[in-house]
């Protein structure tokens, strides 16, 4: 089986090889983890948080830098491609730990989740197991890792720290930004997942998406970038199921549109829900636009739309 960490290793020591023109910054803790710098005291930049989307996804899609039209305006973004969207994207990609060490927090994403099963029926359902004796992990954090983050981390890896390689940057710099949009085909699969639907009879994933530029602090950068997937995201789906009836209507149920919350900038609907999470509606946690082609009765169903007047209310884009 497909090792993510080997995968996402092989990333990572690229990323090593080029981090002077990658504006990162590269260090070893005391008990021999590799942390690297994309951008909470360093530039960082757009090569650094194609690295950072790459190791991820493990090494398993296929990203590029690509324009993105929203009315008059071209702003930057991401296309990603791969042929293994559940383990890429799901046993990989997806940000399902929470790191927490004291006055530290992080949200881990990348290889090293599928060492430490979070969450671990998800592996269970998809039928998941890795075995590396590195680990490899994507913080989004706005604090460098300390030693005892890294223990921590290598703990639940079962690895040792000095092969622990940890890569991390906020969601308020470019890198960060970079990241969270090459979470596109992701977030369909996390959507659909929620709605009861079998994702592992998803066989190839493909999204277009914008990247947001920084727009202030973490929460601020926070509302923007998953305003570029409730509002910009484009997705689309091979999919082998037998039933396109069911398939239409968990498609119809996809998109963010459904959501009692949607219609403004996430900020200000997080900030309505008093910063409470709990509180803005689940269902709007997912792509603008899906598309699916079923495989076996050869029809392709489409849901959603994007919208870009709510995307350059976000940017806070003024025109002159």
């Amino acid at each position: 089986m497909i090792s993510v960490n080997k995968y996402g290793y092989r990333v990572f020591e690229e990323m090593l090889d080029h981090a002077e023109e990658l504006n990162i910054n590269v260090s070893e803790l005391s008990n021999g983890a590799t942390v690297v710098d994309a951008g909470i005291n360093t530039a960082g930049g757009y090569g650094a948080g194609m690295y950072l989307s790459k190791i991820c996804l493990a090494g398993l899609a296929d990203l590029r830098f690509v324009p993105y039209q929203l009315d008059e305006h071209t702003v930057a973004g991401i296309e990603v491609a791969t042929d293994q969207p559940i383990i890429a994207c799901m046993a990989s990609q997806y940000a399902g730990w929470r790191i927490a060490v004291g006055k530290y927090f992080a949200m881990g994403s990348g290889p090293a989740r599928a060492l430490s099963l979070n969450p671990k029926d998800l592996y269970e359902e998809i039928g998941y197991k890795d075995s590396s004796d590195k680990a490899v992990i994507v913080l989004e954090t706005g604090q460098s890792p300390t030693e005892e983050v890294a223990d921590k981390i290598a703990g639940d890896c079962g690895v040792d720290p000095g092969e622990l390689y940890i890569a991390a940057a906020p969601t308020s710099s470019i890198a960060g930004s970079v990241q969270i949009s090459a979470r596109i085909v992701e977030t369909g699969i996390h959507k659909m997942h929620d709605l009861g639907f079998d994702i592992t009879s998803i066989k190839h994933g493909f999204g277009i998406i914008p990247i947001s530029p920084i727009v202030g602090d973490d929460t601020r950068c926070m509302g923007s970038t998953n305003d570029c997937i409730i509002y910009g995201g484009r997705t689309y789906y091979t999919i082998d199921c037998l039933d396109i009836d069911e398939l239409t209507e968990y498609v119809k149920k996809v998109p963010s549109e459904t959501s009692r919350d949607y219609g403004k900038p996430f900020y200000d609907t997080f900030k309505a829900a008093g910063f409470d999470f709990f509180k803005v509606d689940g269902a709007m946690f997912a792509p603008a636009e899906i598309i699916v082609n079923e495989l076996n009765s050869k029809k392709t169903i489409a849901s959603g739309t994007i919208n870009p007047h709510v995307l350059i209310q976000s940017f806070g884009i003024i025109e002159v």
